[in-house]
């Protein structure tokens, strides 16, 4: 048993919030009666609570559905209606970082996203995959190899401006056609970066730290501009890196509930890792999704796993790590101002992560530049903002964080979340356009791009 479960639970505790580990290897885990019964109890708190209301569409369900049942109380709301606040939640965390006053070492003892993934984990056990569609996009590593070879042709059809094609994509998938697609590229990161990159030996950081950048999938099949921005930096500063990819992280199938997919996942990666962490490498995520799989969930999931352990203590966000070096070294020179300013979304997964406002921090860093930060969630939650029947959930939820960011008037937008930076990008079409000033797109990269641009960077 993990050290968090014998903590002795009290009310008006000082200590830190804490997450048990996911018995997901407990028959009891999936029983469907024991669910619903927690979920009783937790949706009775949170009816009586409702700090969370503005965070996502599960509580504004939740609250809707108590206040319109016939004694106004949870008592009179039918089990079966559990299921629309289970699948309006996007396993943000949000609600059990930011607002709830009851979570470990709280007696109550909530943590309303572990509890939304038992529910699809039971679900997914007793009815099967309910959803065909969100199951084969979670398969990024399929999807990427797949798509590679015809990066060209799949771009081409997947374009927004290829109407009668997305159309055709829509009726077959229910893949909404007006949402932009990731592009996927012939050349990945793992192509571009196949050899280690030398730190150059001007850096403040020469021969003081050596790096393993995890590319995760999205980086490395859709965005390969960013690892080979990460590995530029870093070079900057004195410090080698080898890009390394064994496979995803299982973000897509742990919001499916497929833990034990996961856990596979997590022991694999782990393992592929270990070599590189002894021999001094620091492991750096380049997006927030997987530093957050990597650095908390794959521990609640695997807690007794050491090659696990030793992964997450040796993990950090690009943003976290150069935040890191500044302080430690200080940065190379030659950093040069952003014109027309740089708005920072603060995604969810990196605020779950705990850390604070890493790639703000990072570009604050950047002499004579302008940086805001908007730290709202875009809504995108993975498959909710692609598929035509969440994608208006996603619009809702995001909308706040497009008006901010449509508010900041700069050129630049970067989020640690690519595809939260992609979402809000559509997004701030709707709050701009003919009725409400001319349609502004902002340039759109991440936070690391950002920061080789500043210094000249490819």
């Amino acid at each position: 048993m993990a050290e968090e479960t014998k903590r002795a639970p009290r009310e008006g505790s000082l200590d830190a919030p804490f997450r048990h580990p996911i018995a997901w290897q407990e028959e009891s885990y999936y029983d469907l009666s024991l669910i619903e019964h927690e979920m009783e109890r937790v949706f009775d708190i949170c009816h009586g609570c409702r700090r969370c209301f503005n965070l996502c569409e599960s509580f504004p369900k939740l609250f809707d559905m108590v206040d319109e049942s016939p004694t106004g109380e949870l008592d009179s709301v039918p089990k079966a209606a559990y299921q629309d606040v289970a699948d309006a939640c996007t396993l943000c965390d949000m609600c059990f970082l930011t607002k709830c006053p009851y979570v470990p070492p709280h007696e109550f003892d909530l943590d309303f996203p572990h509890l939304i993934l038992r529910h699809r984990a039971a679900k997914r056990r007793a009815d099967g995959i309910d959803n065909p569609v969100r199951e084969a996009l979670g398969e990024t590593d399929r999807n990427g190899r797949l798509a590679r070879p015809v990066a060209g042709i799949a771009n081409w059809a997947s374009d927004v401006k290829n109407k009668p094609v997305r159309q055709v994509i829509e009726a077959l998938t229910g893949i909404d056609a007006d949402v932009e697609l990731p592009k996927f590229h012939t050349t990945t990161a793992s192509d571009r970066l196949a050899m280690t990159t030398p730190g150059d030996a001007a850096g403040p950081a020469y021969n003081q730290r050596k790096a393993a950048l995890y590319a995760t999938c999205f980086v490395d099949y859709n965005a390969p501009d960013t690892a080979v921005a990460a590995a530029e930096v870093l070079a900057k500063q004195g410090i080698a890196s080898t890009l390394v990819y064994p496979e995803c992280c299982g973000m897509p199938q742990l919001e499916a509930g497929d833990i034990a997919e996961v856990a596979g996942r997590a022991a694999r990666v782990a393992a592929h890792f270990e070599h590189w962490i002894d021999t001094g490498h620091d492991v750096i995520a380049l997006t927030a999704s997987c530093g957050l799989m990597m650095k908390f969930e794959w521990p609640l999931i695997l807690p007794d796993n050491p090659q696990v352990k030793k992964l997450a203590a040796a993990t950090k966000d690009i943003s976290e790590y150069m935040v890191e070096l500044s302080k430690t070294f200080g940065l190379a020179a030659g950093l040069n101002p952003i014109e027309g300013g740089v708005t920072v979304h603060h995604a969810c997964h990196a605020r779950a992560q705990n850390m604070g406002q890493k790639s703000a921090e990072m570009l604050k860093l950047i002499p004579d530049t302008k940086v805001d930060v908007v730290e709202r969630c875009s809504g995108h939650g993975g498959t909710f903002g692609v598929l035509k029947e969440t994608k208006p959930m996603a619009f809702k939820v995001g909308k706040p964080a497009a008006k901010q960011v449509a508010a900041k008037d700069n050129e630049t937008l970067c989020s640690d979340c690519p595809l939260a930076c992609k979402h809000l990008g559509q997004m701030l079409i709707a709050e701009t356009g003919p009725d409400k000033g001319p349609a502004k797109q902002p340039l759109q990269a991440h936070p690391i791009e950002i920061l080789a641009r500043a210094y000249g960077l490819s």
